[in-house]
């Protein structure tokens, strides 16, 4: 993360490039906001993007399945993709329950929606397995087959942890893109948890965009951005992110408004079929 200042979130969002990628993003945004089917048909589409958010998560969990194999399933019980696939659902559909509680409680909200990613129903206290819903402690491996970043220990993240939790409670005046970005890129630098870090982390990058009134409907799937570039880039985003530099970090801020912009095009074209009774 970058050096700490007074709102050091606010110093990323004065990075070259960064302005660009917020004007851009509030462009994409608003048009579709601005389309005629949101004024009457908005809840089809929030489902619509919520569905396409999941598929996006699971494929950059190497579980790429396509829409209609989605809608056909019922059971994601199964070992395998199937588990994966059920996962990026659960832990995609929780993140708009946890609002409220975000801004309070971050963390509480980080072990909730591992427990949730993991397989737990409301009310399961505790987990039948110890390891989930909670930080990794020291000589505990991490499954994550996507990054390959150097792997932080307990105590950094257990520090790491702390900070990220002061930045988002505190009242900083960075835009919901920066805010966003940052919490995705920093849980996925961490990886807190033995499994499944990417499902969540891309679920609180969802809050925040959600919570902050850039994406209050929920129709501009960041997680079908991130799929779309594919996963390649993605790791080459996030380890611009790791790399701590600036230029480092208004790429991934970049990055990040990329796929907000390409969730927002995904949307636009739902609104179109829907317009059309094609959907």
């Amino acid at each position: 993360m970058a050096p700490q200042t007074t709102d050091p979130l606010a110093a990323l969002g004065e990075l070259p490039g960064v302005a660009d990628s917020v004007a851009s993003v509030r462009t994409s945004v608003d048009r579709v906001y601005g389309h005629r089917v949101m004024r009457r048909r908005s809840s089809e589409v929030s489902a619509e993007a919520a569905l396409r958010a999941a598929r996006g998560t699971a494929a950059l969990q190497g579980a790429d399945w396509a829409l209609e194999e989605l809608r056909r399933r019922s059971d994601f019980s199964a070992a395998g993709e199937g588990r994966t696939v059920g996962a990026a659902l659960r832990v995609t559909a929780e993140a708009g329950q946890l609002l409220d509680i975000w801004a309070q409680s971050p963390l509480r909200v980080l072990a909730r929606l591992h427990l949730v990613a993991c397989g737990g129903a409301p009310g399961d206290t505790p987990p039948v397995d110890d390891v989930i819903g909670r930080p990794r402690q020291t000589g505990e491996l991490v499954d994550e087959p996507l990054v390959e970043l150097p792997l932080p220990g307990a105590s950094e993240v257990a520090a790491r942890l702390d900070a990220l939790n002061q930045l988002i409670v505190g009242d900083s005046s960075a835009p919901a893109l920066v805010r966003a970005a940052v919490v995705h890129g920093e849980l996925m630098a961490l990886r807190p948890f033995v499994s499944l870090n990417g499902p969540v982390a891309r679920a609180a990058e969802r809050i925040v965009l959600i919570g902050s009134g850039l994406d209050p409907k929920a129709v501009c799937p960041a997680e079908v951005g991130h799929a779309e570039e594919g996963r390649a880039a993605y790791v080459r985003a996030l380890e611009n992110y790791a790399s701590g530099t600036p230029e480092g970090m208004a790429r991934w801020i970049a990055h990040c408004g990329a796929a907000v912009e390409l969730g927002a095009r995904e949307s636009t074209a739902v609104c179109e079929a829907l317009q059309r009774g094609a959907a």
